[in-house]
Protein backbone atom coordinates (compact mmCIF):
# COMPACT_ATOMS: atom_id res chain seq x y z
CA UNK A 1 0.00 0.00 0.00
CA UNK A 2 1.04 3.60 -0.12
CA UNK A 3 3.23 4.99 2.63
CA UNK A 4 0.39 7.09 4.05
CA UNK A 5 -1.75 4.24 5.36
CA UNK A 6 -2.89 5.28 8.79
CA UNK A 7 -1.18 4.07 11.96
CA UNK A 8 -3.82 2.61 14.24
CA UNK A 9 -1.86 0.34 16.57
CA UNK A 10 1.02 2.45 17.76
CA UNK A 11 1.07 5.38 20.11
CA UNK A 12 0.49 8.24 19.94
CA UNK A 13 -1.83 8.24 16.92
CA UNK A 14 -1.24 10.88 14.23
CA UNK A 15 -4.15 12.22 12.18
CA UNK A 16 -5.10 10.31 9.11
CA UNK A 17 -4.27 11.97 5.80
CA UNK A 18 -7.40 13.14 3.98
CA UNK A 19 -8.42 11.44 0.79
CA UNK A 20 -6.84 8.05 1.50
CA UNK A 21 -8.49 5.24 -0.43
CA UNK A 22 -7.55 1.60 -0.21
CA UNK A 23 -9.02 -1.35 -2.04
CA UNK A 24 -8.42 -4.61 -0.20
CA UNK A 25 -9.20 -8.15 -1.20
CA UNK A 26 -8.33 -11.26 0.75
CA UNK A 27 -8.44 -14.89 -0.24
CA UNK A 28 -6.86 -16.14 2.96
CA UNK A 29 -9.16 -18.97 4.01
CA UNK A 30 -8.98 -20.93 0.77
CA UNK A 31 -5.27 -20.33 0.34
CA UNK A 32 -4.50 -21.46 3.87
CA UNK A 33 -6.53 -24.62 3.36
CA UNK A 34 -4.60 -25.40 0.19
CA UNK A 35 -1.30 -24.91 1.96
CA UNK A 36 -2.25 -27.16 4.88
CA UNK A 37 -3.67 -29.93 2.68
CA UNK A 38 -0.56 -30.12 0.47
CA UNK A 39 2.45 -31.19 2.56
CA UNK A 40 5.72 -29.65 1.35
CA UNK A 41 8.81 -31.70 0.69
CA UNK A 42 11.99 -31.28 2.70
CA UNK A 43 13.20 -28.77 0.11
CA UNK A 44 10.09 -26.57 0.25
CA UNK A 45 11.11 -23.25 1.82
CA UNK A 46 7.60 -22.23 2.95
CA UNK A 47 5.89 -23.87 5.91
CA UNK A 48 3.09 -23.04 8.34
CA UNK A 49 3.94 -21.85 11.85
CA UNK A 50 1.78 -21.06 14.85
CA UNK A 51 2.94 -18.52 17.43
CA UNK A 52 1.07 -16.99 20.38
CA UNK A 53 -2.30 -18.07 19.02
CA UNK A 54 -1.80 -16.79 15.47
CA UNK A 55 -0.98 -18.56 12.22
CA UNK A 56 1.77 -17.61 9.80
CA UNK A 57 3.45 -18.88 6.67
CA UNK A 58 7.22 -18.75 7.02
CA UNK A 59 9.66 -18.95 4.08
CA UNK A 60 13.37 -19.45 4.80
CA UNK A 61 16.26 -18.84 2.43
CA UNK A 62 20.05 -18.79 2.49
CA UNK A 63 21.45 -15.50 1.21
CA UNK A 64 24.64 -17.26 0.12
CA UNK A 65 23.00 -19.91 -2.07
CA UNK A 66 19.47 -18.72 -2.92
CA UNK A 67 18.98 -16.00 -5.50
CA UNK A 68 17.12 -13.41 -3.44
CA UNK A 69 16.20 -10.39 -5.53
CA UNK A 70 14.11 -7.25 -5.59
CA UNK A 71 11.91 -6.49 -8.60
CA UNK A 72 9.84 -3.57 -9.75
CA UNK A 73 9.37 -3.29 -13.51
CA UNK A 74 10.40 -4.40 -16.97
CA UNK A 75 13.30 -2.81 -18.92
CA UNK A 76 10.94 -0.06 -20.07
CA UNK A 77 10.19 0.85 -16.47
CA UNK A 78 6.60 -0.40 -16.41
CA UNK A 79 5.86 -1.91 -12.97
CA UNK A 80 5.12 -5.64 -12.95
CA UNK A 81 2.27 -5.06 -10.46
CA UNK A 82 1.43 -8.79 -10.17
CA UNK A 83 3.26 -12.02 -9.44
CA UNK A 84 2.07 -13.55 -12.70
CA UNK A 85 3.57 -10.77 -14.83
CA UNK A 86 6.88 -11.11 -13.00
CA UNK A 87 6.90 -14.91 -13.34
CA UNK A 88 6.18 -14.62 -17.07
CA UNK A 89 9.00 -12.12 -17.57
CA UNK A 90 11.47 -14.37 -15.77
CA UNK A 91 10.52 -17.37 -17.86
CA UNK A 92 11.65 -15.55 -21.00
CA UNK A 93 15.19 -15.56 -19.56
CA UNK A 94 15.04 -19.19 -18.48
CA UNK A 95 14.43 -18.49 -14.80
CA UNK A 96 11.66 -19.64 -12.48
CA UNK A 97 10.06 -17.59 -9.74
CA UNK A 98 9.95 -19.93 -6.73
CA UNK A 99 8.89 -17.38 -4.12
CA UNK A 100 7.70 -13.77 -3.98
CA UNK A 101 6.10 -11.25 -1.64
CA UNK A 102 5.07 -7.64 -1.98
CA UNK A 103 8.28 -5.87 -1.03
CA UNK A 104 7.67 -2.37 0.23
CA UNK A 105 5.38 0.64 0.05
CA UNK A 106 4.64 2.66 -3.04
CA UNK A 107 3.01 5.74 -4.52
CA UNK A 108 -0.35 5.62 -6.31
CA UNK A 109 1.48 4.99 -9.60
CA UNK A 110 3.39 2.09 -7.95
CA UNK A 111 6.70 3.95 -7.79
CA UNK A 112 8.58 3.07 -4.58
CA UNK A 113 8.32 5.50 -1.68
CA UNK A 114 11.87 4.83 -0.50
CA UNK A 115 15.17 3.34 -1.59
CA UNK A 116 15.03 0.73 -4.32
CA UNK A 117 18.18 -0.90 -5.70
CA UNK A 118 18.04 -3.53 -8.45
CA UNK A 119 21.15 -5.22 -9.86
CA UNK A 120 23.29 -2.58 -8.16
CA UNK A 121 21.43 0.32 -9.78
CA UNK A 122 19.56 2.83 -7.62
CA UNK A 123 16.01 3.11 -8.95
CA UNK A 124 14.80 5.40 -6.16
CA UNK A 125 16.82 7.20 -3.44
CA UNK A 126 16.84 6.68 0.30
CA UNK A 127 13.92 8.50 1.93
CA UNK A 128 14.67 10.09 5.31
CA UNK A 129 11.65 12.43 5.33
CA UNK A 130 9.31 12.87 8.27
CA UNK A 131 5.62 12.39 7.54
CA UNK A 132 2.66 10.32 8.70
CA UNK A 133 1.96 6.66 7.95
CA UNK A 134 3.61 3.33 8.55
CA UNK A 135 6.58 3.98 6.26
CA UNK A 136 7.50 7.09 8.27
CA UNK A 137 7.11 5.49 11.69
CA UNK A 138 10.75 5.94 12.72
CA UNK A 139 12.89 4.04 12.84
CA UNK A 140 12.06 2.61 9.46
CA UNK A 141 14.63 0.58 7.57
CA UNK A 142 16.15 -1.12 4.56
CA UNK A 143 16.28 -4.79 3.59
CA UNK A 144 19.26 -5.52 1.37
CA UNK A 145 21.24 -8.36 -0.21
CA UNK A 146 24.82 -8.28 -1.43
CA UNK A 147 27.75 -10.70 -1.77
CA UNK A 148 25.98 -13.66 -0.20
CA UNK A 149 24.78 -11.77 2.85
CA UNK A 150 21.58 -9.96 3.75
CA UNK A 151 20.57 -7.38 6.29
CA UNK A 152 17.71 -5.36 7.74
CA UNK A 153 19.02 -2.08 9.08
CA UNK A 154 17.52 1.15 10.37
CA UNK A 155 17.56 3.78 7.63
CA UNK A 156 20.11 6.02 9.37
CA UNK A 157 22.39 3.06 10.15
CA UNK A 158 22.21 1.94 6.53
CA UNK A 159 23.15 5.43 5.37
CA UNK A 160 26.01 5.76 7.87
CA UNK A 161 27.56 2.48 6.75
CA UNK A 162 27.64 3.70 3.12
CA UNK A 163 26.55 0.30 1.85
CA UNK A 164 26.26 -0.41 -1.86
CA UNK A 165 24.07 -3.52 -2.04
CA UNK A 166 23.10 -5.42 -5.15
CA UNK A 167 19.42 -5.39 -4.14
CA UNK A 168 17.60 -3.25 -1.57
CA UNK A 169 14.15 -2.03 -0.65
CA UNK A 170 13.19 0.51 2.01
CA UNK A 171 10.05 0.19 4.10
CA UNK A 172 8.82 0.80 7.59
CA UNK A 173 8.55 0.53 10.40
CA UNK A 174 11.34 -1.72 11.63
CA UNK A 175 9.79 -4.60 13.54
CA UNK A 176 12.81 -5.72 15.55
CA UNK A 177 15.94 -3.65 16.18
CA UNK A 178 18.94 -5.40 17.73
CA UNK A 179 16.65 -7.90 19.45
CA UNK A 180 14.10 -5.35 20.69
CA UNK A 181 10.65 -4.51 19.37
CA UNK A 182 10.03 -1.12 17.79
CA UNK A 183 9.58 1.27 20.73
CA UNK A 184 6.16 2.50 19.61
CA UNK A 185 4.42 -0.88 19.32
CA UNK A 186 1.59 -1.24 21.84
CA UNK A 187 0.99 -4.59 23.52
CA UNK A 188 -2.73 -3.78 23.87
CA UNK A 189 -3.19 -2.53 20.30
CA UNK A 190 -6.53 -3.28 18.65
CA UNK A 191 -5.83 -2.58 14.97
CA UNK A 192 -5.17 -5.80 13.07
CA UNK A 193 -4.17 -6.57 9.50
CA UNK A 194 -2.76 -9.36 7.41
CA UNK A 195 0.90 -8.35 7.56
CA UNK A 196 4.18 -9.44 5.93
CA UNK A 197 7.81 -8.75 6.72
CA UNK A 198 11.36 -10.05 6.63
CA UNK A 199 13.92 -10.88 9.27
CA UNK A 200 17.63 -11.64 8.96
CA UNK A 201 19.86 -13.78 11.18
CA UNK A 202 22.79 -12.23 13.05
CA UNK A 203 25.33 -13.58 10.54
CA UNK A 204 23.34 -12.34 7.54
CA UNK A 205 22.97 -15.80 6.03
CA UNK A 206 19.40 -16.79 6.85
CA UNK A 207 16.56 -14.65 5.50
CA UNK A 208 13.09 -15.37 6.87
CA UNK A 209 9.97 -13.97 5.22
CA UNK A 210 6.66 -14.18 7.07
CA UNK A 211 3.03 -13.44 6.29
CA UNK A 212 0.20 -13.83 8.76
CA UNK A 213 -2.78 -16.00 7.91
CA UNK A 214 -5.06 -14.02 10.22
CA UNK A 215 -5.00 -10.30 11.08
CA UNK A 216 -2.39 -9.38 13.71
CA UNK A 217 -1.15 -6.22 15.42
CA UNK A 218 2.31 -4.74 14.96
CA UNK A 219 3.26 -5.96 18.44
CA UNK A 220 2.17 -9.52 17.69
CA UNK A 221 3.92 -9.53 14.33
CA UNK A 222 7.15 -8.10 15.70
CA UNK A 223 7.07 -10.65 18.54
CA UNK A 224 6.97 -13.45 15.95
CA UNK A 225 10.35 -12.35 14.56
CA UNK A 226 11.88 -11.65 17.96
CA UNK A 227 10.63 -14.66 19.93
CA UNK A 228 9.89 -17.44 17.44
CA UNK A 229 12.10 -16.74 14.45
CA UNK A 230 14.97 -15.36 16.57
CA UNK A 231 15.97 -12.72 14.02
CA UNK A 232 17.68 -9.79 15.77
CA UNK A 233 16.54 -7.40 13.04
CA UNK A 234 13.32 -7.47 11.05
CA UNK A 235 11.51 -5.06 8.74
CA UNK A 236 7.82 -4.59 8.05
CA UNK A 237 7.06 -4.82 4.34
CA UNK A 238 3.35 -4.00 4.31
CA UNK A 239 -0.12 -4.79 5.60
CA UNK A 240 -3.64 -5.41 4.27
CA UNK A 241 -2.36 -5.82 0.69
CA UNK A 242 0.19 -8.43 1.86
CA UNK A 243 0.45 -11.37 -0.50
CA UNK A 244 2.52 -14.50 -1.05
CA UNK A 245 3.61 -16.39 -4.16
CA UNK A 246 4.76 -19.87 -3.17
CA UNK A 247 3.87 -22.41 -5.89
CA UNK A 248 5.33 -25.24 -3.83
CA UNK A 249 2.42 -24.92 -1.40
CA UNK A 250 -0.17 -23.81 -3.94
CA UNK A 251 -0.12 -20.08 -3.13
CA UNK A 252 -0.48 -17.31 -5.68
CA UNK A 253 -2.39 -14.57 -3.84
CA UNK A 254 -4.33 -12.07 -5.89
CA UNK A 255 -5.49 -8.58 -5.07
CA UNK A 256 -4.49 -4.96 -5.49
CA UNK A 257 -1.57 -4.23 -7.85
CA UNK A 258 1.81 -4.04 -6.11
CA UNK A 259 4.89 -1.84 -6.28
CA UNK A 260 8.24 -3.41 -5.32
CA UNK A 261 8.38 -7.21 -5.08
CA UNK A 262 10.94 -9.37 -3.27
CA UNK A 263 11.49 -12.81 -4.74
CA UNK A 264 13.71 -15.83 -5.16
CA UNK A 265 14.50 -17.20 -8.61
CA UNK A 266 15.99 -20.46 -9.85
CA UNK A 267 16.89 -22.18 -13.07
CA UNK A 268 14.74 -25.24 -13.90
CA UNK A 269 17.41 -27.52 -12.43
CA UNK A 270 17.34 -25.58 -9.15
CA UNK A 271 13.56 -25.46 -8.75
CA UNK A 272 12.28 -27.43 -5.73
CA UNK A 273 10.69 -30.74 -6.69
CA UNK A 274 7.58 -29.79 -4.71
CA UNK A 275 6.79 -26.78 -6.90
CA UNK A 276 3.52 -27.23 -8.80
CA UNK A 277 3.22 -23.97 -10.69
CA UNK A 278 1.02 -21.01 -9.78
CA UNK A 279 -2.53 -21.40 -8.60
CA UNK A 280 -4.79 -18.48 -9.57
Amino acid sequence: MTAFHRIADVGPRPKRRAGRRTVVRFYVAGLLAAAVSSPASATEPCKPLSHAGHGYTICRFDAATDRIRVFHGNPNGTPYRTFDRLATALRTSGETLVFAMNGGMYQDDRRPVGLLVIDGREIAPLNRSAWIGNFYLKPNGVFFVSDGRAGALETDAFREQRLAPQFATQSGPMLVIDGKLHPRFLVDATSRNIRNGVGVSADGREVVFAISTTPVTFHEFGSLFRDALKTPNALYLDGSISRLYAPGIGRNDGGEDMGPIVGVVATPAEQPASSKGPTP
